[in-house]
């Protein structure tokens, strides 16, 4: 009798749920964040039926519940490379390279997710997966002690291990080792107050870099926090000051805009959570760590090369303005200067498409389709239809978009962003002072740790702004 395997959106599905449980009980604060991010995007669908509409023809409305990315450090190549192999089982790949070096935390890094249309909105659960760079630790001799007790410890249960290899080998999972993987996957992300090193070395690490002492000081790479997707994170950052919630001071990204671009990101200030260090003598000595936090995101269109140059130069350009790192202090200031240098950045879906500056999915519009095909249809003549999409001209798409035969909606930026992760970390371990590392990014580095080559995310939405217009001329046909 042939094995019945269990979709891997289905495991990742199952897997985020359970994680999202398992967080909520280790920081109960979470929830309540949860909580507020629910009641504002319930507000937001109500009294914003264009948005409502938008998340039903791109598919996302079902999903925004569910939206969760959460984010892990990893310490060597051998725990970046099982990493990889974990998250295959889940259906999630490595997209982008981000060093987030240049930004003071001496990591870089990668996003495990899903990577088409259909699978994002089956489960959008995405890792922000980090590899510390042992290289930029200037102390030889911590250097030395941190890939010792890195090299001492084992992540990832015998059983998952396991689990993985019978995913390679048979290509799939049952339902009873899928449930069983997602079980023992979980114990590689739990907390664990107990730490396999010294107080002295973790203070020594502490002093590096708190991300340092994070990642070498504990038994795992404990998720650091989770997130939900809201609508509004402006009415989320209010809410988390009008309900005790302390959130940080600045909301990373993009000012708020009427059509939103890539990711605005905010979250609460981490926890000190007590935790008890290892004596030589093998008992344990109190203590306490800051690391794990709640974060919320509000995710807008994806931008093209074009468009992403644009937003950099803003950035960098709002950010030499204020001459500082944007903390509470300067909050006022800063989002002055950041709204001010976007107004060069247009506002509309239209003028971002025909400037090339972000990515679309081309849809029949509802009083034109007959045939009922979404973004995801597929031509019987596929060599036909890809001919016709290449072919037909800006002039002959701009016509049908303004005739409003076909209609353009935002393809959701799915990624992240160096600049404000590296804000996020900062602010949640506590450093006042920006570190500065000298090193080059070393993406072959960290893809020879990996095992893979990272998927180009730009490609991506590159790919699926290609297929959806293959979808209109199709459904479309000689009309065209």
């Amino acid at each position: 009798m042939k094995n019945t395997f269990i979709n891997s959106d289905d495991i990742r599905h199952d897997f985020s749920a359970a994680m999202s449980e398992m967080y909520q009980k280790e920081v109960p604060l979470y929830g309540d964040l949860i909580d507020l991010v629910t009641e504002v995007n319930t507000a937001v669908l109500s009294e914003q039926p264009e948005v409502r509409q938008q998340l039903e023809h791109t598919g996302e409305l079902d999903r925004l519940n569910m939206e969760r990315h959460g984010a892990i450090r990893l310490g060597t190549a051998h725990e970046l490379s099982m990493m990889r192999r974990l998250f295959a089982v889940m259906g999630m790949y490595p997209v982008g390279y981000y060093d987030l070096a240049p930004a003071g935390v001496p990591v870089h890094s990668t996003a495990f997710r899903a990577i088409d249309t259909q699978s994002l909105n089956n489960s959008p659960f995405r890792v922000f997966t980090s590899l510390l760079r042992l290289d930029l630790i200037t102390d030889e001799a911590l250097k030395q002690e941190a890939i010792t007790a890195l090299n001492k410890r084992n992540i990832f249960t015998d059983k998952v291990i396991n689990l993985i290899k019978r995913f390679e080998t048979q290509g799939g999972l049952t339902a009873d080792e899928a449930q069983q993987f997602v079980k023992e996957a979980l114990e590689t992300f739990r907390w664990h107050d107990k730490t396999p090193v010294s107080k002295t070395l973790y203070q020594r690490l502490l002093a590096q870099h708190g991300l340092i002492a994070d990642v070498v000081g504990f038994k795992g790479p404990h998720i650091n926090h989770l997130t939900p997707r809201t609508l509004d994170i402006d009415a989320v950052q209010a809410g988390m000051q009008a309900k005790g919630i302390p959130p940080k001071a600045i909301i990373e990204g993009p000012p708020k805009r009427d059509c939103p671009i890539l990711l605005r990101q905010t979250s609460f200030k981490a926890l000190e959570e007590p935790v008890s260090f290892q004596t030589p003598e093998g008992s344990y000595e109190t203590g306490h760590h800051t690391a794990r936090f709640g974060e919320i995101e509000q995710r807008g269109v994806a931008l093209t090369p074009k468009g992403r140059e644009l937003y950099d130069r803003l950035l960098n350009q709002a950010r030499n303005q204020l001459q500082a790192t944007p903390n509470a202090d300067n909050a006022t200031e800063y989002y002055q200067i950041l709204e001010k240098s976007f107004e060069a950045f247009p506002d509309d879906y239209l003028t971002l498409h025909n400037e090339a500056l972000a990515y679309f999915y081309y849809q029949v519009a509802d009083d034109v389709a007959a045939s009922g095909d979404d973004i995801n249809a597929h031509t019987d003549d596929e060599a036909q239809t890809n001919a016709l999409s290449d072919s037909v001209s800006k002039q002959t798409l701009s016509e049908l978009i303004e005739q409003k035969i076909i209609r353009l909606e935002p393809i959701v930026y799915e990624d992240f962003l160096p600049v404000s992760a590296a804000g996020i970390f900062q602010s949640n371990l506590h450093d006042a002072e920006q570190s500065h590392y000298e090193g080059s990014s070393n993406q072959q580095a960290f893809e020879r740790a990996l095992g893979a080559s990272v998927y180009d995310e730009l490609a991506l939405y590159q790919t699926m702004q290609h297929q959806s217009l293959k979808a209109c001329l199709s459904t479309l046909g000689s009309d065209v």
